[in-house]
């Protein structure tokens, strides 16, 4: 079916004419309205149609293209309902050849042999599946080549001569080149990159495939600047969504789109010729950059053949835990994950680095305090319980440990600016307060529920001179957080380093984070010793993303008699869909970058999540607790709402210390742990953070009645 596509390009070619390719987001703006705007596109000069497949959470989409997935999702279209639009099209009599474009969860979910086996047969012709870069697509390449349907390559201008020479090798029908830095979407009144002459040159330089242009498309200037600069097809997408969104209560969607693409293509008005038959490009691209091409590199086969040793790439570290983890991430953000990871590699070496970072652990208060909670210990009646008082550190968690550690790797790479997520926002105070210290700007991207939630922590950020943005899209809790700063990151990509704050995301941050938290381990490590002469025999601690469970666990790991427990959000319990427990109730996928285990629908949609704390409210969780999970080492278990309430009573009355709701889930796993293990034996809870940031959110929920009641605590009434 690639051969279709093949011919199209063939075909413009003898024409001496641009091939145009149009993009449109199955089931949308209504569930019947996609074949007739797929003919109509076709009608109207469109060579080759991609064909959105709807996901929740498209990182690498703008607004106009975000929305028309929500809508599409909304009205309940799913990859089945693509493969039907594609199998009646070609009954009405479409021609164009049809790629899928999208993202990867979606195709896990389906099966991604059945995926492909299934779009063949349907009339589909290929895919360009924005976060599954070569290095994690060699299974799914495999597949595609089996079944003779296209796999089609990203070329972003932050692509590096090497990775452009290993991505031109396995282009078998023609390369998506990404025209500027950052997400989709149309703009009329901008112009192009002018330097898209020269990074088309640089490509043409490696390869004679058919290079199609897109990001920014908007009109026939855009059109015609587009193939001036060397373009063998133009992509137009946003501007198309936009035409369907302002003409969907007209009826006019198709007639609309098909005047539009006569007009930007002049379909059947005898367009001039671009001038290039019988010229070979290739050869003249060559001659401008006065260099023979290095021989391109062979298609990896199989497992073993890792594209990455294709290449050159200096600083390498794992990028999965197992199965779990890895970069599937838009083109645009690989060769700065590359440069980060190179960074955080030679730092990691780097005797001087490691005391810079220690030298500040007077400002974060360490080492934090290992405290035997007597009275606790008494009331459960068992195993002695320990606190590590991750909340005595400066800010008020252990978000700083990690704020610290990369805000020092931003300097070493010289970025000015930072951005982060957060969802409680203890990490968005933290990095707030790196940032102050340190002297560089910051912007906080937090979901508009956490907003509300946080108000407090709103507030702190905003004094410590930091910008809360708050994310209305989604859910409005914090994965949606990580989409947007992942979507600003790749715009400022130059100047700005992404200080995410849990071990989530593409390699590699779940490293990075894991490297300065696992300071909470050693100390743990180290006290026990010192006050016990023994380890302790759990280790404990709540589990969101799960920074501060990695960093308890990871020094204990090759320790088989230390038990590794991390408790989890039960919200309003595990059997009804609101809760955020992932690695309980969740199945394996991709999202925000990393392979892992997500709470999503059937069809691989995010779904909403639920938890009373805000910094548990998540999708997903960092891929080594999946792996942890996965070889049995670590134990998962599920505190709920309810449960976390009634832990931070007990701390609160019991020790007179407030703990973070988040944190009260470990402390309620780790009480009913001690309650069954004999007094000789430790337990120690990873006290995560401080509630004061919680205390107006427990004060509204005790004042309902129900709730003071459950709790016995009527302080609220």
């Amino acid at each position: 079916m690639s051969e279709e596509i093949k011919r199209v390009f063939a075909a413009k070619k003898e024409q001496d004419q641009p091939a145009f390719v149009t993009f449109l987001t199955a089931g949308f703006p209504t569930k019947d309205a996609t074949v007739p705007l797929m003919l109509a596109l076709e009608a109207g000069g469109a060579d080759i149609i991609e064909l959105g497949v709807p996901f929740s959470d498209p990182i690498a989409d703008g607004p106009t293209i975000q929305r028309a997935n929500t809508i599409a999702i909304e009205n309940n279209v799913h990859y089945t309902d693509c493969l039907e639009y594609v199998r009646q099209a070609r009954a009405q009599g479409l021609k164009a050849p049809v790629i899928f474009m999208g993202y990867y969860n979606p195709l896990i979910a389906y099966g991604e042999e059945k995926s492909v086996i299934d779009a063949r047969e349907a009339g589909a012709n290929g895919y360009i599946i924005v976060d599954l870069p070569p290095e994690e697509a060699i299974k799914f390449r495999d597949i595609c080549q089996e079944h003779s349907m296209s796999y089609v390559p990203l070329i972003a201008p932050s692509t590096s001569i090497d990775r452009v020479k290993f991505l031109t090798s396995i282009a078998d029908s023609f390369i998506y080149v990404v025209s500027k830095m950052g997400v989709t979407g149309s703009s009329a009144g901008v112009a192009i990159s002018a330097s898209l002459p020269e990074l088309i040159a640089r490509i043409r330089a490696f390869t004679p495939v058919p290079l199609a242009v897109g990001f920014g498309v908007d009109n026939r200037t855009h059109f015609e600047f587009v193939t001036s600069a060397g373009s063998d097809a133009v992509v137009v997408g946003s501007k198309i969504i936009k035409l369907v969104l302002d003409n969907a209560d007209t009826g006019k969607g198709p007639a609309e789109v098909e005047a539009f693409c006569r007009e930007i293509t002049l379909h059947e008005q005898n367009p001039a010729p671009l001038g290039r038959k019988n010229n070979n490009t290739t050869q003249i691209a060559n001659e401008q950059n006065d260099a023979e091409p290095e021989p391109v590199l062979p298609i990896p086969q199989g497992e073993t053949a890792k594209p990455e040793l294709k290449v050159k790439q200096p600083g390498k570290l794992p990028n999965k835990f197992g199965l779990f983890g890895g970069a599937y991430v838009p083109e645009s953000l690989v060769d700065c994950l590359n440069e980060l990871e190179a960074c955080h590699a030679e730092a990691s070496q780097d005797p001087a680095f490691w005391k810079e970072f220690e030298d500040m652990f007077g400002y974060i208060n360490r080492p934090s305090q290992l405290y035997l909670a007597e009275r606790l210990t008494e009331e459960m009646g068992g195993a002695n319980i320990w606190l590590k008082r991750e909340d005595l550190n400066h800010t008020g968690s252990h978000k700083i440990n990690n704020a610290v550690g990369q805000i020092l790797l931003a300097k070493r790479l010289g970025k000015k600016r930072i951005i982060a997520e957060t969802g409680a926002g203890q990490h968005g105070v933290a990095t707030a307060t790196v940032c102050a210290k340190f002297g560089m700007t910051c912007d906080i991207y937090m979901g508009a529920e956490d907003v509300r939630r946080q108000e407090l922590n709103v507030f702190r950020i905003k004094m410590l001179g930091g910008n809360v943005i708050p994310v209305t899209s989604g859910t409005q809790t914090l994965k949606d957080a990580v989409n947007e700063a992942m979507r600003e990151w790749v715009t400022r990509l130059e100047d700005t380093h992404y200080l995410i704050g849990s071990a989530i995301g593409p390699h590699p941050f779940p490293t990075i984070v894991r490297d300065f938290q696992r300071v909470i381990g050693r100390e743990i490590k180290s006290q026990m010793q010192e006050l016990k002469g023994k380890l302790p025999d759990a280790v404990v601690a709540c589990v969101g993303g799960g920074s501060n469970a990695i960093g308890t666990f990871y020094d204990f790991i090759g320790d088989d008699n230390v038990r590794l427990i991390g408790v989890e959000a039960g919200g309003h319990g595990v059997d009804t869909d609101l809760h955020s427990a992932t690695l309980t109730k969740g199945v394996i996928g991709v999202v925000h970058g990393a392979s892992s285990y997500i709470i999503q629908s059937k069809e691989g949609q995010l779904v909403p999540t639920h938890s009373i704390s805000a910094g548990l409210d998540y999708n997903s969780v960092g891929p080594e607790h999946s792996h942890l999970k996965y070889t049995g080492r670590a134990e998962y278990i599920v505190a709920d709402d309810t449960q976390a309430l009634k832990a931070f009573k007990m701390v609160t009355q019991l020790e007179g210390i407030i703990p973070a709701l988040e944190s009260s889930h470990g402390l309620w796993g780790g009480m009913q742990l001690a309650k069954t293990l004999p007094k000789e034996q430790d337990v120690v809870i990873c006290l995560s953070g401080n509630g004061a940031k919680d205390v107006q959110e427990v004060l509204l929920t005790l004042k309902d009645k129900k709730w003071a009641d459950k709790l016995d605590w009527h302080v609220a009434q």
